[in-house]
């Protein structure tokens, strides 16, 4: 399966920003397999000082960031285990700026989150790896609008992208 066969309805606008960061062409596995890798090689070259600056007292520092992506990265992947295995009950929305502020990410050391995203990414491998292409075609109802597996495994890369483009250009 391929980022150019999904279609608009599989997902809600706001998450198209996401996706849109892929290559027409990429292959959903390798994309998060590659996207694991350069992620993960990224966060390692953070330098240490730098993990825990906020350039506005209001944002996020990077170890609160990183902890929001492993945050959202398990939400969706829960998520896409409940549309593939066809649940009918429509799943809740989540307020991020609740988990952050929540998490507890200052007193994390930057080498142990990156070690967990890349476990919590490996799990997701495999989960993603376990879907047949009708599976990863199912949708569901979630925070109020429709999504299917494929869409949200391509929206994961694309968030660690995102993320990564925010932390060069902000905190670097």
């Amino acid at each position: 399966m391929i980022k150019s066969d999904l279609t608009k309805g599989e997902i809600g606008d706001f998450y198209w920003g996401y996706i849109d960061r892929i290559p027409p062409d990429a292959k959903l596995i390798e994309t998060l397999e590659k996207n694991t890798e350069e992620f993960s090689e990224f966060l390692k070259s953070i330098p240490e000082d730098r993990w825990q600056y906020r350039y506005s007292p209001v944002k996020w520092s990077i170890l609160e960031m990183v902890q929001h992506i492993i945050d959202t990265e398990r939400i969706f992947q829960y998520r896409a285990l409940c549309f593939a295995r066809n649940e009918p009950n429509p799943l809740p929305g989540f307020d991020h700026d609740i988990y952050v502020l929540n998490s507890e990410a200052e007193k994390r050391k930057a080498a142990d989150l990156i070690e967990e995203f890349k476990i919590v990414r490996r799990s997701c491998l495999f989960l993603f790896k376990s879907f047949s292409e009708k599976r990863l075609k199912l949708s569901g109802n979630m925070n109020d609008m429709n999504a299917t597996p494929r869409a949200l495994g391509f929206i994961m890369a694309g968030h660690a992208l995102h993320h990564k483009d925010v932390i060069s250009n902000k905190y670097l």
